[in-house]
C-alpha cells in the first residue's frame, strides 16, 4: 500500500482542486456545516452513524474532503436510519430540509438526503430534474444485514425506476408510474426480501434494499465505532476503516488519475 501523502502533496492537491474561496471549497464547507448539524442531532439521540465511501477515504487519506470531492456520504444501520428520519425534520435548522419519497414528489431513491435550501445544484445524471429540493446535499444511506443475492434482486427491481426516468419522454406521466413502482418496491417487495434475509441468517452488511451499491462490509470492521479527524473535527468512522476500505476499493491510499476526475454537479450556486 502506498505511504500516506506528505504535507507538500496535500497542499499541492488543495491548491489545484479546492483552494479557499473556490466554488468546490464553498460547497465542501456548506456540506461540512450541514454534517455538523446532523452530528449534533445524532449525538443528542444516541444514533450511530459513520462517514462512508469517498468521505471516509477523504478522512483517512486527507483528514478532510478529498480535494475534488463534491458530495458527502454517511451510513447507519436501518434501525438508526428510521430513528433519524423521525427527528431530523423537527430538529434541523430552517436552512435545511430532509429529502425522501415522502417529502419530495420528484424524488425516488431508497435513501435520504439532507438538502441545503440556500443553494442550487444540478446533477450531471439529471435524475434530480423534477425534485422539489435541489440544493447542496448529504447522502444518508441505511445499511442492512443481507444476502448479496437478495440485495442484487432489490437493485434489479428498483433499477427499472432509474431506467424509466432516464428514458422518459413525458415526465409528468412517467413520474406517476415511477412513484407507484417505488411504493410497490418499498412496501411489498422489500418486506418480502427482508423476511428472506432474516430466515436465512444473512450477516453481510451492505446498502439498504433498492440502493444501487452493494459493497460488502462486516460488523467487526464497523463496530465499535471510533473517531477520525475530518476538516478539524473528530467524527465517527468504522472501527477498522482501513480493512473496510481495502475490501471495497483496494489500495485506496493510491491517488486516481487526477487528469480524469469528473464531478457530480453540472451547475451549482451557493448563496450566503
Amino acid at each position: 500500500m502506498k505511504a500516506p501523502l506528505t504535507r507538500e502533496e496535500q497542499q499541492m492537491l488543495r491548491e489545484r482542486f479546492n483552494p479557499e474561496g473556490s466554488p468546490i471549497r464553498r460547497q465542501q464547507l456548506r456540506m461540512l456545516e450541514m454534517l455538523l448539524h446532523i452530528d449534533e442531532i445524532c449525538r443528542r439521540h444516541d444514533i450511530r452513524y459513520w462517514l462512508s465511501s469517498g468521505t471516509l477515504i477523504g478522512a483517512v487519506r486527507h483528514n478532510g474532503f478529498i480535494p475534488w470531492d463534491d458530495d458527502l456520504d454517511i451510513e447507519m444501520m436501518r434501525r438508526d436510519y428510521k430513528r433519524l428520519l423521525a427527528v431530523l425534520p423537527k430538529e434541523l435548522p430552517d436552512t435545511m430540509a430532509v429529502q425522501t419519497i415522502d417529502s419530495d414528489p420528484g424524488y425516488f431513491f431508497c435513501y435520504a438526503k439532507v438538502r441545503d435550501l440556500r443553494s442550487f445544484l444540478a446533477e450531471t445524471n439529471d435524475y434530480d430534474r423534477r425534485c422539489k429540493y435541489r440544493g447542496v446535499y448529504i447522502d444518508i444511506f441505511p445499511m442492512e444485514q443481507q444476502r448479496m443475492a437478495v440485495h442484487k434482486w432489490s437493485e434489479t427491481a428498483h433499477g427499472h425506476v432509474y431506467k424509466m426516468w432516464r428514458t422518459s419522454k413525458d415526465d409528468d406521466k412517467q413520474l406517476r408510474r415511477i412513484r407507484l413502482l417505488t411504493h410497490f418496491n418499498l412496501n411489498i417487495i422489500h418486506p418480502i426480501l427482508r423476511t428472506v434475509n432474516r430466515l436465512t441468517g444473512a450477516h453481510i452488511i451492505t446498502s439498504g434494499l433498492g440502493v444501487p451499491f452493494h459493497n460488502r462490509r462486516y460488523k467487526e470492521d464497523i463496530f465499535p465505532l471510533t473517531t477520525h479527524e475530518f476538516e478539524g473535527h473528530l467524527l465517527p468512522v468504522p472501527h477498522n476503516a482501513d480493512h473496510m476500505l481495502r475490501l471495497m476499493y483496494g489500495d485506496y491510499m493510491q491517488l486516481p488519475d487526477i487528469e480524469k476526475i469528473t464531478q457530480h454537479a453540472s451547475d451549482m450556486r451557493i448563496d450566503e
